[in-house]
């Protein structure tokens, strides 16, 4: 039984904390205006960029200090999109840089007359996007974080006098409103309200039906003046006055009802501080369900007999307090229902198309004709559409400028792309591929999506071949880099330096016109779904050998589909990389010997052979000949290099020693010989070519390959103490360095290995 009572008691408490907060006095609702107004003081285009803020954060910029960054940011829309939603929508760091930069202009204060289409192809998610976004909006709007205020009516009759003839009102009221009810009933009008608001005081509720701001009551010439009174001596005083987010608050007009309301008690009562009493702020509730707020319409959905409501008994009420039957009329449409909120359409077709043309006068002028009162509409009016859709709303020429379009493509993202893989088929689907190999399935679909051509990327690197390792024809694995945020190390010195913004810029400007066609979402979920089912199931890891195959054997119809010389080069990729990991993880020369090496051939370079000096830097007593020189030069040149080359090396780096390093780095700058820029080149070039070098006397050793694939097993032990300490090395810096598992260290290493890789890339 006390389980029972505990159980029901905690749900009391906490539906008490989620219902609607009782109404507030005027006073005190300017009160809370005064002790945080960024909050109180926004209308529905501020607190859509709050809320998009508030969900997403600052993001991610991983050049934060590059002059020519372009501010590309890294946002984590996961709480916005995914958490607790049944059907998660991925947004790729395309998409979300361009949300962001929509509701900063929202905030700055461009969003007028305006209606924001999201424009993708079938299968981009477009639905999905527009739902989450509207649940979290209206999960926001409701939380404390995302509160705002409607105007809500107090009325008490008491103060107008005893009623007429001293009869009940109540009757009355509902005599009149029958009356009326069976009227406009019989004229086929049944948006009909019939119950007046009334609290347990005797109080007359009435809210604003068109859920205005409390701040809008105030007259618009003396708003001014009230709020620089209201705010003497606040910081935020400046900023209310001259940021543009904030010139609604001027400009805009309460609606119709709630002014003629105002006005017309202003005229019976003669008493402004009594009508200012009976102004009373209540917290914005949204309800897509109920229409409040928020209102999503579909393309099958039909239009309704009549668009007006309003509330006979209200109006009955309204009229006999203030003797009057023509001042004040408590009618609206249902537009009003999301003034202050959101009407959205999803796709523009069918029923939903007449919609978007009735909203023309909306956005061109602001209000609304309901029957002789003009309804003021100022709503964030959001749309979705199919590109084949444009053709219903071409004829409205003098639409077009009051559309701004918001592309939502297929997914271009690469990182996206394998998240989308991982939230259908499980994470743990990663576990079943090389490290890469995933990324790199991702890559083949994103490659139907991109253009073949891009203008911006061979201006800016020219002659694609010199990048032909990392690379293809088309750029394409370059762009999918940079789209992801990343400028890849494997770009020359002057190529990084050419990167300017405005280059940047460029590059990322054509993904407006990119991921329109191409395998779709849907399809690629499809065909991620069908490679799996093949190669999942096998005990080894799926490699790029795999991968390939699967395209250009299982799935040639999709060949068409993926740019020529593509697979080519995104397995040539993959093999020089994974040959680079290799070397990196079996390199373990000694690194005090490189760094005494180079000092003693920057001390060497300064005498002619064949002399015997001390080293000043490593005080190691060098006999300076030829054969000192070659033994050097050879790991610095590589050992095919000619010997007039390295002469001419040898006279560079001591011209560069005499006349930079010494005089200027060490004499001048006080920098010891290992801080210096030469030190440093002569070290990379050093271990460089020790690296390219380092799996030759392992590739003609078959015991080599075999130790591997019995690396921690019993017979691991009856290979060469030489062998063992070499497998064992290069597994733990692949774990270390490259995050493999042991299994798949040993089947990259074997893939290395029998695919002849150090010789394949040797003259590379």
């Amino acid at each position: 039984m006390n389980t029972v009572k505990n159980a029901l008691y905690n749900l009391n408490h906490k539906m008490i904390d989620c219902s609607r907060k009782p109404p507030v006095s005027f006073e005190a609702f300017l009160q809370d205006v005064v002790s945080r107004p960024q909050i109180v003081l926004r209308n529905i285009f501020q607190v859509f960029h709050d809320m998009i803020e508030w969900y997403i954060g600052d993001g991610f910029d991983e050049y934060p200090n590059d002059p020519e960054s372009i501010h590309y940011v890294n946002y984590d829309c996961s709480r916005l999109f995914e958490e607790e939603s049944d059907r998660p929508f991925f947004a790729d760091r395309l998409f979300a840089n361009r949300l962001v930069h929509l509701v900063e202009n929202m905030k700055r204060g461009s969003q007028q007359n305006k209606i924001y289409i999201f424009n993708g192809p079938p299968g981009c998610g477009k639905s999905t996007f527009l739902n989450n976004l509207l649940r979290k909006f209206e999960v926001y709007s409701n939380s404390e974080t995302g509160i705002r205020y409607e105007l809500v009516w107090r009325i008490n009759p008491h103060i107008f006098g005893p009623p007429p003839d001293n009869s009940s009102m109540s009757v009355i009221e509902q005599l009149a409103a029958l009356l009326t009810a069976e009227r406009q009933n019989s004229s086929g009008l049944t948006n009909i309200e019939t119950h007046v608001p009334q609290g347990a005081d005797g109080y007359i509720e009435i809210p604003c039906p068109s859920h205005d701001h409390p701040i809008l009551l105030i007259p618009r010439s003396y708003r001014e003046q009230f709020l620089s009174e209201l705010f003497e001596g606040s910081p935020f005083r400046e900023t209310l006055f001259t940021d543009k987010g904030y010139h609604w608050i001027f400009r805009d007009k309460p609606c119709t009802f709630c002014n003629a309301l105002y006005r017309s008690l202003l005229n019976t009562l003669k008493d402004p501080a009594l009508v200012h009493n009976m102004i009373w702020a209540r917290h914005y509730r949204f309800n897509r369900r109920l229409g409040e707020g928020i209102s999503v319409f579909n393309p099958g959905d039909s239009p309704v007999n009549n668009n007006v409501l309003h509330n006979p008994a209200i109006q009955t009420r309204l009229n006999t307090l203030l003797k009057s039957s023509t001042e004040v009329h408590y009618l609206y449409s249902r537009l009003a229902k999301t003034n202050n909120g959101v009407y959205a359409l999803m796709d523009i077709k069918s029923h939903n198309t007449d919609r978007f043309i009735e909203l023309h006068n909306i956005i061109s002028e602001g209000v609304h004709k309901v029957e002789d009162i003009e309804e003021n509409v100022n709503s964030l009016l959001l749309a979705i559409m199919n590109p084949e859709d444009q053709k219903n709303i071409k004829e409205f020429k003098s639409f077009s400028d009051r559309i701004e379009y918001i592309n939502i493509p297929y997914v271009m993202d690469i990182n996206t792309e394998v998240k989308i893989y991982k939230n259908t088929f499980g994470k743990q689907i990663e576990e079943r591929f090389l490290p890469r190999v995933l990324l790199n399935f991702a890559r083949v679909i994103v490659s139907t999506r991109l253009m073949t051509r891009s203008e911006a990327l061979l201006e800016w690197i020219g002659d694609p071949e010199k990048y032909n390792l990392y690379c293809d024809n088309n750029l394409q694995l370059l762009k999918m880099e940079i789209y992801t945020g990343l400028i890849p190390q494997w770009l020359s010195d002057d190529d990084r330096k050419k990167l300017t913004s405005k280059r940047r810029r460029r590059i990322i400007a054509e993904s407006d016109r990119e991921g329109v066609s191409g395998i779709s979402g849907r399809d690629s979920l499809k065909i991620f779904s069908e490679f799996f089912s093949i190669y999942g199931i096998h005990e080894k890891l799926i490699n790029m050998s795999v991968l390939c195959d699967f395209f250009t054997r299982k799935k040639r119809d999709l060949m068409q589909s993926i740019p020529g010389g593509f697979l080519d080069s995104l397995m040539r990729m993959y093999n020089y990389t994974v040959l680079q990991e290799v070397k990196e993880s079996l390199y373990y020369y000694n690194e005090r010997q490189i760094a005494r090496d180079i000092m003693n051939y920057l001390f060497a370079v300064n005498f002619e052979p064949s002399v015997t000096e001390v080293c000043t830097y490593t005080n190691d007593k060098i006999k300076i000949t030829d054969e000192f020189f070659d033994e050097i030069e050879s790991r610095l040149l590589g050992s095919a290099s000619s010997r007039a080359s390295r002469m001419e090396f040898r006279e560079i780096v001591q011209w560069e020693y005499t006349s930079k390093t010494l005089t200027q780095e060490i004499l001048l700058d006080g920098k010891s010989i290992t801080e210096t820029d030469i030190y440093r080149r002569l070290h990379e070039r050093y271990v460089q070519n020790i690296k390219e070098k380092v799996l030759d006397p392992f590739l003609e050793n078959s015991n080599f390959r075999r130790a591997i694939k019995d690396y921690n097993t019993p017979d691991f032990k009856t290979y060469d103490k030489r062998i063992r300490i070499d497998v064992k090395y290069l597994i733990r810096n692949l774990q270390r360095k490259f995050h493999y598992t042991e299994q798949g260290a040993k089947e990259v290493c074997i893939y290395v290995i029998d695919n002849d890789l150090a010789r394949t890339f040797a003259s590379r």
